[in-house]
């Protein structure tokens, strides 16, 4: 199988969250015929259904699981593409199309590796791939849901693979072992509007809250651990209400996110959240959400063995990193060790979305390493 073939024919498919648009159809008949036995997975929970694949070759141990996904992000305005999202073009040397670095691209590069991995070697253990539809979207409906599905099926893998693009500029510099964790809060604080002039009869809301967000900024949270960074809070709106300039506001509001290592859980940080909000003196109401915790997959067989097909293909020894947003294996560690490592993100979610030919070519190669020295 070629990888730029298959990346090509999935790009062509248009499949922005919550669409399939043939994508799955197609990836799982490339399967069929390496002769993985598929099951198509739909799951409706909120406004859309959303399809989902997971296919496996082999019923023996280890089992190893490559997670992945086939939906894309809007394209934005179609015509400021220079090719069109959808219409996947080569020109010189890189692939432009929506889905080419965040994920068809990795998608069709494990497809092939096990494609090439299959012609000289019969596995010892077992391959599946759990590929959704629901990744860039709310993420209900998609790994979390088919890995329940796996687990009640007895497909649960020993180690996973998440191929998200994980490199920054080049091919072989970082592998995920672990991702930050993510607590977005909105704090009000009320008061009494009335009129500038009269500022005895009412209660300004506004230099409590000035306050409050000024100690969670200047608030210390942690100095970072062995393999993330120190834990870090953004105020990201701040809202009153109130457009007139001589009118005390009622109320004030403003929302933050925190992005938080493995010192924390969510439990434990809204607790401290807490704390230093009471210290100011104020009164205040305190909504959080927990987008997802922070995890570790701590370096060891797995890690290595991935770490060493990157080296083996590029030359490069790529580093363990933990930076970035969430990804779908928040969901998988529940289950199993997982890693991450794809192609290269600068242009992902971008007008002109991009990857190397030869990075394709190199990240199936990657995979196919990663088989031979896991299964073989």
């Amino acid at each position: 199988m070629d990888v730029i073939e298959l990346t090509q024919k999935l790009i062509a498919c248009p499949s922005v969250t919550p669409k399939d648009e043939g994508a799955l159809v197609y990836l799982a008949q490339q399967l069929e015929k390496l002769g993985f036995t598929c099951h198509r997975l739909d799951f409706g929970e909120g406004d859309e259904h959303v399809p989902n694949l997971f296919a496996r070759l082999g019923t023996g141990a280890p089992h190893i699981c490559y997670a992945g996904h086939t939906d894309v992000v809007p394209t934005g305005p179609a015509d400021a593409w220079t090719y069109g999202p959808f219409n996947p073009h080569i020109e010189d040397g890189v692939l432009y199309g929506r889905g080419a670095s965040d994920m068809k691209g990795s998608v069709a590069a494990f497809t092939a590796a096990v494609a090439a991995y299959l012609k000289d070697n019969t596995p010892t253990g077992s391959i599946s791939l759990l590929i959704t539809g629901d990744e860039e979207g709310p993420a209900i409906n998609g790994t979390i849901k088919v890995l329940e599905w796996m687990k009640e099926n007895n497909h649960i893998p020993d180690v996973a693979l998440i191929g998200e693009p994980t490199n920054p500029d080049h091919l072989g510099q970082e592998i995920k072992i672990g991702r930050r964790g993510s607590l977005t809060g909105q704090i009000t604080v009320s008061g009494k509007q009335g009129h500038v002039a009269y500022q005895h009869l009412a209660d300004n809301p506004l230099p409590k809250l000035v306050k409050i967000l000024d100690a969670l900024s200047n608030s210390v949270l942690d100095e970072g651990s062995e393999f993330f960074p120190p834990t870090n809070l953004e105020i990201t709106t701040i809202d009153v209400g109130n457009t007139a300039d001589n009118v005390i506001a009622n109320s004030g509001s403003a929302k933050f996110n925190i992005r938080f290592n493995d010192h924390w859980s969510s439990e434990t940080l809204s607790a401290r959240l807490h704390e230093i909000i009471k210290s100011c003196g104020f009164d205040y109401e305190l909504d959080l959400t927990c987008g997802a915790e922070s995890f570790l997959t701590k370096p060891a067989e797995w890690s290595d063995i991935v770490r060493e097909a990157v080296k083996n293909v590029t030359g490069k020894t790529p580093e363990f990193t933990t930076n970035g947003g969430t990804s779908d294996a928040r969901f998988v560690v529940q289950y199993c060790p997982v890693v991450e490592f794809g192609g290269i993100n600068a242009t992902i979610h971008q007008i002109d979305e991009n990857a190397r030919v030869q990075d394709l070519k190199d990240l199936s190669e990657i995979f196919t390493q990663v088989l031979y020295l896991k299964l073989s």
